[in-house]
């Protein structure tokens, strides 16, 4: 992967799990510096010894991002060991899997969804991500330049379980509201989608889902590169679409299958696949 013109901070959550981990790689290949945070410690310490020839772009944060005081540690360590920060990507998640093992197969109903398991969910996908972008927003808005990047689902899925399901939506929903609101600003809100169920740890194999039909987490690489890049921010409304692993807000980015804008000034709530 060539490197980029423009190297920039990445504040990268879920880092150290199965898309985080080629997340990583394909920001570090371009050039980038990632502030990479995970609550697993032993995880992230595998990340960084795989990637010891660039230890001075790559530092592992241990912070429990469910709760606040997580996030405000994990922003303030990343600006402190690289100062500003120019984008801010938010991977991390927590599966069906962990409501129980064949979560996924057997969707719970209303009476098994605890207000803890609910919060546990909300506080990951819609609270987390807030907190760190909203910690974030000062460097990206001084400089004229940011990248916001939220890894969401499928319609579908939003509307087949819960609690996930309206988590992601509404991590979605968020994305579509600040895009519209940091347009032209120089700083993009685009949601990354997979396409389908990932061949990582989030799935358990109570799941139902044969691995060997799952997609690959290496596909997420190229277009996290090309989100983070100067290039992402040149198209201007009614570009052409791309083939990659996204669906993008406010500007048309690449998709697993096809790119479309989210919400813009003058585009149209839009949905692919």
């Amino acid at each position: 992967m060539p490197s980029s013109p423009s190297p920039r901070v990445v504040l990268l959550t879920g880092a150290s799990g199965g898309i985080g981990w080629v997340m990583t790689e394909a920001l570090l290949a371009a050039g980038h510096a990632v502030a990479a945070v995970d609550r697993d410690a032993a995880a992230l310490a595998r990340l960084a010894a795989q990637h010891g020839a660039a230890k001075d772009r790559l530092h592992p944060i241990v912070a429990d991002l469910a709760t606040a005081a997580g996030c405000e540690g994990a922003v303030a360590e990343a600006r402190t060991r690289f100062g500003a920060i120019d984008a801010v990507i938010n991977n991390a998640g927590i599966g069906m899997s962990s409501v129980r093992p064949d979560a996924e197969a057997r969707a719970p109903g209303i009476a098994e969804l605890t207000p803890e398991i609910w919060d546990g969910f909300m506080a990951i996908f819609v609270r987390a991500p807030l907190m760190l972008v909203r910690a974030a927003l000062p460097d990206m808005k001084r400089r004229g330049f940011g990248r916001i990047v939220n890894n969401t689902t499928s319609y579908v899925t939003m509307l087949r379980v819960l609690p996930y399901g309206a988590a992601k939506a509404a991590l979605e929903s968020m994305s579509a509201v600040w895009a519209k609101e940091l347009d032209g600003s120089g700083i993009t809100v685009n949601v990354l989608v997979p396409g389908g169920p990932t061949d990582t740890p989030l799935i358990a194999d109570a799941s139902g889902w044969p691995r060997d039909k799952m997609l690959r987490p290496e596909i997420m690489g190229p277009p996290t590169a090309w989100l983070v890049s100067d290039e992402a921010g040149e198209f201007s409304a009614g570009a052409s679409r791309r083939r990659a692993g996204t669906r993008g807000s406010n500007r048309p980015t690449p998709r697993n299958g096809q790119a479309a804008p989210l919400a813009g000034p003058s585009l149209p709530p839009t949905r692919c696949g």
